[in-house]
Formats: structure tokens, sequence, C-alpha cells
């Protein structure tokens, strides 16, 4: 099936499409993204913007990653799961951050099938993967909390590489799903996005059907990757929460919120702006919002990832502490 699908998206236009934009069926060579071309004073403020935000977002999720692999003392299933995170992280920026600075930067903001292609896939399973790790990630977070004593029998390391391994076959497995239905309907020139990414909502504005069943079947996979996900993160939570109220000490409890309180934070500002931009009737600012959500969660939320694990968290701040003095006395 995915073979079939790669042959689907990148295969030669034919010469007729090449002569008109107008015909069905056809295959563009390249797509015009209009971004933020309708308010060109503030281009240049939002390149200097979102490069020192991708720098951010590169240099504090390898810092998570390097950390927690190179620190013993953070072999652990929560840092198991939280360097996938920033893995993911570093992946979601890079398919879209590039290609907006390019745009920013040109008086030609176009981006090439093949690229919208690899943009709306990587864009989709990662967006996918994320939904489903951060409730492993509070599954795990349940395990530590309400079974202490069960923690490293429960949360075994086969058990962690089969749910890493899960959120991301089922993050791909639905963006294969969901991108092949999306491009294999007949677009209709101009072949001009309004957005500043090759997404789903944006591409379906393009075709010369009746997109009714594709904007129903986006709408089920959102309910199936955004609110089921998170509804499986308020139960857990709500337990954990009943345990943390029966720990005597407050000293215990505030150890026990300090490691959800950053879960809890990441979780609000993915699952809010996805959620916002989904699940919510289409209006007459829709498209300006669809642009700002997508930067929030595409751009803005990868970059507070990293930073909101180690301002709030103790051990990583310790780690990173360590490995900076390691550094230091290799090169004296």
């Amino acid at each position: 099936m995915f073979i079939d699908f790669l042959n689907f998206c990148f295969r030669k236009p034919r010469m007729e499409t090449l002569v008109t934009n107008h015909i069905n069926d056809s295959i563009p060579l390249e797509f015009i993204l209009l971004g933020f071309s309708d308010q060109p004073w503030l281009e240049f403020l939002l390149f200097v913007v979102f490069f020192i935000s991708y720098i951010v977002t590169i240099f504090g999720n390898l810092t998570i990653i390097l950390v927690s692999r190179l620190d013993s003392r953070l072999h652990t299933p929560m840092y198991f799961f939280l360097t996938n995170l920033s893995l993911l992280d570093v992946c979601y920026t890079t398919s879209t951050v590039p290609q907006l600075l390019v745009n920013l930067y040109s008086t030609r903001k176009v981006i090439s099938y093949a690229g919208c292609v690899a943009q709306l896939f990587v864009f989709l399973a990662l967006g996918a993967t994320e939904c489903v790790l951060l409730a492993v990630m509070s599954f795990d977070r349940f395990v530590a909390i309400c079974w202490p004593l069960h923690y490293s029998v429960i949360m075994h390391q086969r058990l962690c590489l089969q749910l890493a391994a899960a959120s991301w076959v089922t993050g791909f497995s639905n963006s294969v799903w969901l991108s092949a239905l999306t491009l294999q309907l007949p677009l209709c020139g101009p072949y001009v996005l309004d957005h500043f990414l090759c997404e789903v909502p944006a591409l379906l504005k393009l075709s010369c059907v009746d997109t009714t069943a594709n904007e129903a079947e986006l709408f089920l996979v959102s309910v199936l990757f955004h609110l089921v996900p998170l509804t499986l993160i308020l139960i857990s939570y709500a337990f954990i929460a009943q345990a943390v109220l029966r720990i005597q000490s407050a000293e215990g409890r505030q150890k026990a919120f300090g490691t959800c309180g950053s879960h809890l934070i990441v979780v609000s500002l993915f699952y809010g702006t996805a959620i916002s931009m989904y699940l919510q009737p289409p209006s007459t600012n829709s498209k300006d919002r669809g642009k700002l959500v997508s930067l929030f969660y595409g751009i803005i939320a990868p970059m507070l990832n990293p930073l909101i694990y180690t301002l709030r968290n103790k051990e990583v701040k310790e780690a990173f502490k360590r490995l900076v003095a390691r550094v230091f006395s290799i090169k004296k």
C-alpha cells in the first residue's frame, strides 16, 4: 500500500496538464503558498522570529535528547518517552519551517508538488504520532504515581519500546490513508494555497469535485486522534489527582505534581490549539485562524516543550549541568 501511495504521489505530470490549469485530474508542477503575502510589511519580522524560534527548537530538543541518552540517571521510561517527543518536535518543525523561511525571504513563494506531498505526509504523520505519544506519557505517569511499587515491573523496557513504536506506526499509518484520500482528488487551477504549508483543509479547497466525504473523514480522524487520547489523558490525571491527594507529606505531593505539571502544560498547549483548528465549525475568519493555530502547534509549541521540561524539571537541569561540566573537563 505504501509503495503504491508513493508511486501515485510522485508520478510525472502528463504533458497536457502543463498546458492548462483547468483540466481535471491534473498534477501541478508546483503550488503557490500565499502565506503572509497579504501583509508584506510583516514578512521580515516574521522571518526573524521564526528563524530564532527554529534555532531554539532544534537546540532545545537536541539538548534534551543528548542529556537523556548520555546521563545514566535519566535512563527511565519517562525520559525515554520525552526523548521520543523531542525527536518528533525536531522533525515536525523541520518539515515546515525551512520552507516557510524561504518563502518569507523570497518574492516567489512556491513549493514543488513533490515537496508539498512530502510536507503533507510528514506533517500529518507527526501530528497524529504526538497525539498518541502524549497519551502514552500520561499512562506512564499514571503507573508511576498510582502504582509506584509495581512501576519498574509494569513499565519494563520491552513495553516502553512497544508503546513508542505503536505511537509512530499509528501516526504514519493514519498519514498514508489520509494523504492518499486527499491527493487522489482532481485539482483545478490556479494552484494557490492560502496557507504557509500544505495542509489537508487548504488542499481540499483546490479540488474540482465535492469534498464533503473528505471533510467528514478529516473530522472523524480529528476526533479519533484528538478527543480519544485527550479523554484517556484526563482519565489518567483524574486517578493521579486522587492518588496525590492521599499522600500525607506536602513534599511528596509537590514532587508528584512536579513530575506531571510539565506534561499537563504540553498537553494543554498541543490539544487546545489542535482541537480549535480541526474540531471547530468553519467561520468567516477560519482562514486566518487556521494559519495562526498551525503556527502555534507547528512552530511555537515544539519550541516551548523543551523549555517547559527543563525549567520545571530539576532532574533535567542537574543532568544538563553534569553534561556541561563533563564537556569542560574533557577540554581541559
